[in-house]
């Protein structure tokens, strides 16, 4: 019996597959950047934290708080009222302007930034052209508003962001009932009555999926607001890791941004929860769009319009017009070097993190254990982590082992091997695949939720091992979803400024960080090849967004 029991047991005992093993240290890799900020700002070598709360941190704090709100609020009026509009009328370049609302994402926001400034400081064409019109000799003859300010951040962010909620919440108008509508008319609910008390409530949970992407993106920023001097807290990680020289205080910082992130993250996940609307009808009609004339459908094609000509037209123009002026820069060697850098980086940091992610979210599916399945929605935390806050909890701990690896090879061998990995490109290549790491992992779990658990049966009925049924089985039904992750994160990592400024080696430059010196430089006309070969890489991914969301 004893013996019997003894079998019983060991037959129970499994060991952990290669799969699990791999799946949870993948999930480890990802997690660490951020418990490495939380070690290390509970655990300075200098504590500042008093002299944060006491002098700069309040400053940073609000600043950040408005930008967030300010740009929240904005891109939610601004995406929910074109929603509304493409989905439920019919008006003069309606179905034009429902896919060109969808190409300031193209478009980075200190892109915008830039444009912005150039097209309205006091040599730009607005103020010469005022001051011609006006006889004005001087800046002391008129009143113009102040650019470089918190209000125009705002502004520049939400042109380049609103599409977030206008796409969301465009889906969510779509997918509502007819039947809805029609109760409300029934009694007697005008237009703007059935916006407020019927379709304004059943979107809310896609609006405020939108509006906390919105936010996060806006906490990340640094690009922006750093050109129009408005101090937040990435600012703040910023200048007090490189221009005060502590690294503690940075991390604290970057702690402060991260719990506030992570507040975002709950705060959407709750509101969404408490908000669930269900189609109880079995046959479901979509709102049939209603024409406009005259005067109305102008404003409705004006109100579309003018979203799309500030976040896409302006700076686009702006920067084209640049570029066409200074053709000479297009010569340039270190353009092409940034090139290189750019591709090359952003391409290795696509196919491993689309591996790694593949690999994840298979293994968890093979795996009967519990931890792989608890890691597996912690692993999308990156995403919603800002740059910043991944730099520094990239970079200090990643020093320390560069540090440790070459006194160790110095003291055997007398021979220095310098910082290899925080020397190299290596970091940069790991933060872009930590902080994207949540598009591969959503694409590939989307891609294999999709199918069937009987052909993967059936091939391990035919002898395939687990390698054989990934390769033979998933990957050909799920090659476009892996391709269209590949693509959205090679360009999320185009577009990124604040990891690659802090962990990027001495004198390595990508088009992100080419277009941030030259533009800091007042130098728009060397920045604009860059720019512009950011925004093609940009409207890339926007057409592919486009398609999939038809």
């Amino acid at each position: 019996m004893a013996q019997a029991e003894t079998g019983m047991q060991g037959q129970h005992r499994r060991w952990p597959s290669r799969w699990s093993v791999g799946a949870v240290v993948i999930a480890v890799i990802v997690v660490a950047p951020i418990l490495s900020v939380l070690g290390i700002a509970l655990f300075p070598r200098e504590n500042i934290w008093p002299h944060l709360i006491s002098t700069t941190l309040p400053r940073y704090l609000w600043n950040t708080l408005i930008l967030m709100c300010g740009v929240g609020l904005l891109s939610a009026m601004v995406g929910t009222g074109a929603a509304w509009l493409v989905s439920r009328y019919d008006f003069p370049g309606r179905r034009a302007l429902e896919w060109l609302l969808l190409l300031p994402l193209a478009i980075p926001a200190y892109v915008g930034a830039y444009a912005l400034v150039d097209f309205l400081e006091y040599a730009g064409p607005v103020q010469t052209a005022l001051r011609g019109i006006f006889g004005w000799e001087s800046s002391r003859d008129y009143w113009f508003p102040q650019i470089r300010s918190m209000g125009a951040a705002i502004l520049v962010l939400a042109a380049a962001m609103f599409p977030y909620v206008y796409l969301l919440t465009r889906a969510a108008f779509r997918e509502q009932s007819a039947a809805s509508e029609e109760v409300a008319q029934s009694l007697g609910s005008g237009a703007f009555a059935r916006f407020w008390r019927v379709g304004l409530p059943l979107a809310r949970p896609a609006i405020a999926a939108g509006v906390a992407i919105v936010m996060m993106e806006s906490v990340n920023d640094f690009g922006t607001v750093d050109y129009f001097a408005v101090q937040t807290l990435t600012t703040g990680i910023f200048s007090t890791w490189l221009e005060a020289n502590n690294a503690g205080g940075a991390a604290q910082i970057a702690s402060v941004v991260l719990f506030l992130v992570i507040f975002l993250v709950l705060m959407e996940k709750v509101s969404r929860r408490k908000m669930r609307f269900f189609n109880l009808s079995t046959r479901h009609r979509p709102v049939p769009r209603k024409p406009l004339s005259g005067p109305a459908a102008w404003l409705a094609t004006l109100a579309c319009a003018l979203p799309f000509a500030m976040g896409f037209v302006l700076p686009a123009g702006v920067i084209f017009g640049h570029a066409v002026e200074n053709a000479e820069n297009w010569t340039d060697p270190e353009l092409w070097l940034a090139v290189w850098h750019t591709l090359s980086v952003g391409g290795i940091a696509a196919v491993i993190t689309v591996l790694a992610g593949v690999f994840l979210v298979y293994g968890v599916r093979l795996s009967g254990r519990r931890l792989p399945r608890l890691l597996l929605p912690v692993t999308t935390i990156g995403y919603a982590a800002p740059g910043a806050v991944l730099g520094v909890g990239i970079l200090i701990p990643l020093a320390a082992i560069d540090n440790f690896v070459a006194d160790g090879i110095w003291g055997l061998t007398g021979w220095d091997p310098g910082l290899i990995l925080t020397g190299t490109a290596f970091a940069l290549v790991l933060s872009y695949c930590v902080r994207f790491f949540a598009i591969a992992q959503g694409a590939a779990d989307a891609a294999m939720g999709r199918v069937s658990p009987n052909l993967a049966s059936a091939a391990r009925s035919l002898g395939r091992n687990q390698g054989q049924v990934l390769v033979d089985i998933y990957y050909p039904l799920m090659r476009a979803s892996v391709a269209s992750a590949l693509l959205l994160v090679f360009v999320d990592c185009v577009k990124e400024l604040p990891a690659t400024l802090l962990l990027r080696p001495f004198n390595y430059d990508t088009l992100a960080t080419r277009v941030h010196e030259q533009a800091s430089l007042e130098a728009l006309g060397e920045a604009a090849p860059a720019a512009m070969l950011v925004i093609l890489v940009g409207l890339l991914a926007v057409g592919l967004l486009a398609r999939a969301n038809r």
